[in-house]
């Protein structure tokens, strides 16, 4: 005999969505990066330590890029963590119309291969990543990572995951 649930489905207590503004400068990368990883700690996320490394690298280079590439037209902007039963999404959102690409960069350059280190980060863990388009004509830059490490098994073909936006309005704060 099998047991049946009872009631409604019970949720991990860590899973929400918790968005937190900041202003377009140098000092918002290191607070950004330490204000998720405080929320993930908080919340109790059963996070592993490979993943919350790339995930805080992942803030790091979102909002670094935001505060380079949009300060101008984006004095503010937005962090969010959104967090399921077996996965974790942060996203940055800024004003500018501008939609960036991850672009093999010249290794000849010091800079421009954030958005390649967070695809290959995301990609690698597991998840996923994307930029898409605000109803205001800024963007949201998005990396979904699973909490746990992925353990292909042998002669497994990786897979593209398919994650979507918690909010059922991508415009909506």
């Amino acid at each position: 005999m099998e047991p049946r649930e009872s009631g409604p489905t019970r949720h991990p207590s860590y899973e929400g969505v918790w968005r937190f503004t900041a202003a377009a400068v140098d000092v918002s990368v290191p607070q950004a990066r330490h204000a998720v990883r405080d929320l993930l700690v908080r919340q109790g996320v059963p996070l592993h330590d490979e993943i919350m490394d790339g995930l805080l690298l992942i803030v790091s280079e979102l909002v670094t890029n935001a505060v380079r590439h949009a300060a101008l037209l984006s004095p503010e902007i937005a962090v969010e963590v959104a967090i399921g039963p077996e996965w974790i999404r942060v996203s940055v959102e800024d004003n500018h119309p501008y939609r960036p690409k991850a672009l093999e960069a010249d290794w000849g350059q010091t800079g421009g291969r954030g958005l390649l280190l967070v695809r290959e980060i995301a990609l690698e863990a597991g998840g996923a990543c994307d930029v898409e388009h605000t109803a205001s004509g800024g963007k949201i830059i998005w990396a979904a990572l699973p909490l746990a490490p992925a353990a292909p098994g042998p002669g497994a073909v990786p897979q593209e995951p398919v994650v979507t936006s918690p909010r059922t309005d991508p415009s909506a704060p």
